[in-house]
């Protein structure tokens, strides 16, 4: 968690760099998206690639990637040009897509022989991903109202720490031994994994990735062109992002309870209102529903991330690189896509269409897996072939 904390801190610093790099290189909107692009771009990218090394050779060098993140991300501030920045933000971006598969992976592997509350654990340890999200702003805020673009300089510290901190830590235990290639080949014929269902995981998480890094992108930037103060719309941000930390947890312990997809769906219904009214009535009271937001539209990454999982089975780790890198992928290049609508509508307009994103995602919910589905598949993957066929003669 704390590891997770770290490198998403990152995250949550980037929007609060826009308004001093528009300055700086002379972008726009779309332009300055970019670098958003590259950094998550990057990470999601290379998601599924580390998550197939990670089920291959473990997850002992997680603190290796948060520590190559912190030494990137600090060089952000000191970029000469406009290509260098973006070439710095895409390998940042590259640590963090190596650090968020093997810390999914740990989790589920120490979770494994729990049914109940696997949901809330992995709800947790991404509630610390959030956290650092949520402190990233007001991390920003002081750092460059201090020192300017060059308080970047300051970030290597935190995760170069927690990283050695991890390195030392998970050096301590083995590398997870990988199953027989006999059994896992025979398994993963007999059960191929459920490709609708999947596709409809990927879908959901790509759509709430749209939405929530899109918010939290440009609402600094929104609130500036609005004419208000870093110290007004820093800690806005913040709690856009803190709310979907309280609201993880929640939907985790409610999907426990009442089943994943019913919980997605739920959310999704509730953050169509909620996204809505965020945008339409901007000012003080945009705090109350930017809470509404992180309790309903930027909530159940958690889910959709055990979802894939439990579908893919013994590729646990592949399956957590799949689902939040071409979900977040999709985040990444929807925020230049929204620049370039709101260099020519404006910003208001252009957020206002991530309604429609999210009403559109409502439909594609309910092809997710029930759990009675999911219970099934787990039955079938430790009936070995042969005993599978016997019984069914």
């Amino acid at each position: 968690m704390l590891g997770h904390f770290t490198v998403d801190s990152y995250v949550g610093v980037l929007p609060v760099l826009y308004p001093l790099l528009i300055g700086r290189f002379h972008l726009d909107l779309a332009t300055v998206g970019l670098v958003t692009l590259a950094y998550s771009g990057f990470a999601s990218i290379s998601q599924p690639l580390f998550g197939i090394l990670a089920d291959r050779h473990g997850t002992r060098f997680t603190g290796v990637a948060l520590a190559w993140t912190a030494l990137s991300f600090a060089s952000i501030g000191f970029a000469p040009n406009f290509a260098v920045l973006v070439a710095i933000a895409a390998a940042s971006g590259l640590g963090s897509g190596a650090f968020h598969p093997l810390g999914a992976l740990t989790v589920r592997e120490s979770l494994l022989d729990q049914d109940r509350g696997r949901n809330l654990a992995m709800s947790i340890y991404v509630t610390g991903g959030t956290a650092g999200v949520a402190v990233g702003p007001l991390i920003g805020v002081l750092l460059f109202g201090l020192l300017g673009v060059h308080g970047t300089a300051l970030l290597v510290l935190p995760g170069v720490l927690a990283g050695g901190f991890l390195l030392l830590q998970m050096g301590r235990f083995a590398p997870r031994a990988a199953a027989p290639k006999s059994t896992s080949s025979a398994v993963g014929l007999s059960h191929a994994t459920p490709l609708l269902p999947l596709i409809a995981v990927v879908a959901v998480m790509a759509s709430r990735s749209w939405t929530t890094i899109t918010l939290q992108a440009f609402t600094p930037t929104w609130y500036h062109q609005l004419g208000y103060q870093p110290w007004f719309y820093g800690p806005l941000a913040t709690t856009l992002i803190l709310a979907s930390c309280v609201g993880s947890v929640g939907c985790g312990s409610l999907a426990d309870r009442f089943g994943r997809r019913a919980v997605i769906i739920a959310t999704l219904l509730l953050s169509v209102p909620a996204v809505w009214l965020y945008v339409a009535f901007p000012g003080p009271q945009g705090f109350f529903t930017a809470i509404l937001i992180g309790l309903s539209a930027a909530s159940t990454a958690p889910l959709t991330l055990i979802l894939a999982q439990e579908l893919m089975g013994a590729r646990a780790g592949f399956a957590s690189g799949l689902v939040m890198g071409l979900g977040f992928v999709t985040g990444a290049i929807g925020v230049p896509v929204t620049g370039l609508v709101a260099n020519h509508f404006g910003l208001q307009m252009a957020l206002g269409l991530q309604v429609v994103v999210v009403a559109l995602t409502i439909p594609v919910a309910f092809l997710l897996p029930s759990e009675t589905s999911l219970r099934r598949l787990r039955e079938e993957r430790v009936t070995p072939p042969a005993v599978a066929l016997a019984a069914g003669r």
